[in-house]
């Protein structure tokens, strides 16, 4: 048998179809990239799934507020009292203020 150099035999050929190689090569290779999928939004619940009795909400604090509530939040967790979180030290605080004692400076 006849050896037509590296790639020129009998063998290569019938493995390497040029127009096969050429057309996984330019399907799979050359191909201009496809977009990103784009990722699914949640579903948003409609106003009669949404929760009454709670809203979230953003507010601004000093950092040094914070770190006073988070330490106030741990000492709780120390005392044993788990559930103890920001929200509910600060609830309990709303619940606790006396309105005459607010400073008019405030």
């Amino acid at each position: 048998m006849k050896s037509g150099g590296e790639y020129g035999g009998t063998a290569a050929r019938v493995l390497l179809d040029r127009d096969e190689v050429e057309g996984v090569l330019s399907g799979a290779f050359y191909a201009p990239e496809a977009p990103a999928p784009q990722p699914r939004a949640k579903p948003v619940a409609s106003a009669a799934e949404r929760p009454t009795h709670y809203k979230v909400i953003c507010i601004s604090m000093y950092t040094d507020d914070l770190a006073n509530l988070d330490a106030m939040v741990d000492e709780l967790k120390a005392r044993g009292l788990t559930k103890a979180n920001r929200s509910a030290l600060i609830r309990h605080a709303l619940a606790n203020v006396d309105l005459s004692k607010v400073p008019k400076g405030l």
